[in-house]
């Protein structure tokens, strides 16, 4: 079963400085209908202006995975992990016990576009960790692995049994992807389009997959894809 979670459908807030687009509930919108899916708990699309971001605040006990799509992402926290993030690269913070962090945008000229997700952990109470990683060229037409549980083929080790694919598809190419018995997928368009099971999706928009041990997609336009294997 696929369902689509439309670009259009999801909560909305204009700070001025943040232009943001929630999937799940998250902040000031709640719908008792996406609370989540499976271990995912959030998935924001966030366009935040030159020089303007998110001031030093606390974390506990979430797996928190940015990917940036346009522009430069400034980050620090108390771990003492921090950097910059640009495209082709990836964030991992850990809060596990707690950890507070500041992120902006690096640029004083230039917006910024990202994805920040969040997922459940399953262990809580953990040390505190950050990595960031370049993933880049490997994403080009074939599912890249960002985060596992396992840590396997250079990817984040993350405290969830989920698996995080990243890909930069051209326009015809089709991917391919195994869950396995009993698992689950979430599948985020970022750029471009792709068609799933007969079905279109445009940036922005997401497809909810259960009950399908493999999926294939076909990218409508040059695209670039989040592809989640979830328990």
């Amino acid at each position: 079963m696929i369902s689509i979670r439309r670009a259009v459908d999801r909560g909305h807030a204009n700070h001025g400085w943040l232009d943001t687009h929630h999937t799940f509930s998250f902040a000031n919108y709640y719908h008792p209908d996406h609370m989540g899916y499976r271990a995912l708990r959030v998935i924001n699309e966030d366009r935040i202006n030159p020089g303007a971001g998110f001031p030093t605040h606390p974390h506990e006990n979430m797996e928190i995975i940015t990917y940036v799509l346009e522009g430069a992402l400034a980050h620090k926290d108390s771990t003492g992990g921090g950097g910059v993030i640009t495209p082709g690269m990836v964030q991992y913070m850990s809060a596990g016990s707690g950890v507070t962090h500041s992120e902006f945008n690096a640029s004083d000229t230039e917006p910024l576009h990202l994805y920040q997700i969040w997922l459940l952990p399953n262990e809580k109470g953990a040390a505190p960790r950050y990595e960031e990683r370049e993933v880049g060229d490997a994403r080009n037409g074939g599912l890249k692995l960002i985060a596992s549980p396992d840590g396997r083929d250079g990817s984040f080790a993350i405290r969830q049994d989920a698996s995080l694919y990243a890909s930069i598809v051209k326009e015809g190419e089709t991917l391919t992807h195994d869950f396995g018995p009993g698992r689950y997928g979430w599948l985020q368009v970022a750029k471009g389009g792709v068609e799933i099971g007969g079905l279109a999706m445009q940036p922005g928009d997401g497809a909810k997959i259960a009950e399908e041990e493999e999926i294939s997609f076909t990218a409508l336009a040059d695209s670039e894809v989040l592809l989640f294997d979830l328990p």
